[in-house]
């Protein structure tokens, strides 16, 4: 089984593309910090390489920014190529499956980043007023 959790906040903005048969893919990273500390003190910081595909890559790249906190499930995929001087090199990247939000959305800086999510707030709805009942005591049961 392939399976990994994550959570973590956005190290840059994500980059929203599409493939040449017009598929929605979204790159970005996260800094996952470690559940310890080293021996000088300092939390450790991992960094992982987060890929959405299609519906799930439209929403990362509308909703999310750098510093946001996301939750991750997904698929871990290791990816082997050549650089620049043609040395051999491994790439591990995670493959998304789900993403949830953790920035509440009052936290993103005081902008309206979020404003396209929230769903409009109607005016609230007035209870009808209370009708009187003229009782002549002739109860029909």
């Amino acid at each position: 089984m392939n399976k990994v959790f994550l959570i973590g906040n956005l190290t840059r903005d994500p980059e929203l593309t599409e493939t040449a048969g017009g598929v929605s893919v979204c790159h970005f990273a996260i800094a996952v910090n470690r559940p310890y500390t080293g021996s000088d003190g300092e939390r450790q910081t991992d960094f992982f390489n987060v890929t959405a595909w299609r519906g799930l890559a439209d929403t990362v790249a509308k909703y999310t920014k750098k510093g946001h906190k996301v939750a991750v499930t997904g698929s871990v995929q290791i990816r082997n190529y050549e650089d620049n001087q043609g040395q051999r090199r491994t790439a591990v990247d995670v493959i998304a499956q789900d993403i949830e939000f953790l920035t509440a959305k009052s936290a993103g800086g005081g902008d309206d980043f979020y404003e396209n999510a929230a769903p409009e707030k109607s005016a609230p709805k007035k209870k009808p007023a209370l009708q009187t009942f003229d009782d002549d005591g002739d109860i029909p049961f």
